[in-house]
């Protein structure tokens, strides 16, 4: 584990940017940006345009290390360039960035109020790959819909089991258990959740670290005493749907909960934008939720 990398995500001010978009979300990260689904023919055509737009985001001088702390890269651009250079390599070793990887390869269907991990294949091979790519850590996600005590219980334990293979591989897992934040029973499901998020902690080694992302608590500071761990490196949350203003607005509630936003950091930025305009705008956009997630 890179210890300045490691220094860097404890303690550093900023915040984590979701560039992750899989195949299920692409078209409408694209779609957002301005770039229509008539403009690619097929999937590899597809992930070419998400990588130019990610590219243009990671390359603009908006993109700093003085506001973002880590960004979270696709199983995709893990073999792409930037500049020349490999994605995760780029951010560290340009942009002081720290890299990590969504590994999850999508969700079940939902199930008692839940949606769990896919099956894994090959994931500790997958891992190595990411350890000589350089990353530090990575990022899976599952959904609770429903305040269902047993299903939460089913869905953190399986959350756990994956981030203990990862730990293995010398990798930060940050475990993300989003509660949607559309369910009629958000609070209550929040309350079971972070009970359940103790229970496996107490269960990790000494030396095991882990990172949380989680939607924005229904009560503010909800997640106080979780950041506090001796497990924990950092929870951070994720906009889940919100306007970047009402993300923002909410994040700033909570002290030392910084943001991990994937649609509420792209929002606003479009493909026909001039080089002036686009970096003014996701400066605008990367100042904001800067300021929100230092509260």
């Amino acid at each position: 584990m890179n210890q300045e990398q490691l220094k860097r995500m404890k303690s550093g001010k900023g915040f984590i940017a979701a560039l992750d978009q899989s195949g299920g979300s692409t078209p409408k990260a694209l779609m957002q940006y301005g770039v229509a689904e008539d403009s690619y023919s097929n999937d590899e055509e597809m992930f070419d345009r998400v990588h130019e737009m990610r590219t243009r985001i990671i390359t603009s001088p908006s993109f700093s290390s003085d506001y973002v702390l880590a960004a979270i890269l696709f199983e995709n651009t893990m073999d792409r360039l930037i500049d020349g250079i490999p994605a995760p390599r780029y951010l560290w070793e340009k942009k002081q960035i720290v890299p990590f990887l969504k590994v999850d390869k999508g969700m079940e269907d939902l199930t008692a109020g839940v949606q769990m991990l896919k099956p894994f294949p090959n994931l500790e091979g997958f891992l190595s790959r990411a350890v000589e790519k350089g990353f530090f850590g990575t990022k899976m996600r599952s959904v609770i819909k429903e305040a269902n005590p047993e299903s939460i219980k089913r869905l953190v334990e399986q959350q756990f089991e994956i981030a203990k293979i990862i730990l293995k591989a010398g990798l930060v897992p940050i475990i993300e258990p989003e509660v949607d934040i559309y369910s009629k029973d958000k609070k209550e499901s929040e309350v079971i959740l972070k009970a359940e998020l103790f229970s496996q902690l107490a269960l990790l080694q000494p030396e095991d670290k882990v990172m949380f992302k989680l939607s924005i608590p229904t009560t503010p500071n909800f997640y106080t005493d979780l950041q506090k761990n001796e497990h924990v490196i950092r929870v951070v949350a994720l906009s889940g749907g919100y306007s970047r203003n009402e993300a923002n607005a909410l994040l700033a509630k909570n002290n030392g909960l910084i943001a991990s936003f994937s649609r509420a950091l792209a929002e606003g930025l479009h493909a026909n934008q001039s080089d002036n305009e686009f970096n003014a705008m996701l400066k605008e956009s990367i100042k904001n939720i800067y300021d929100a997630s230092i509260t």
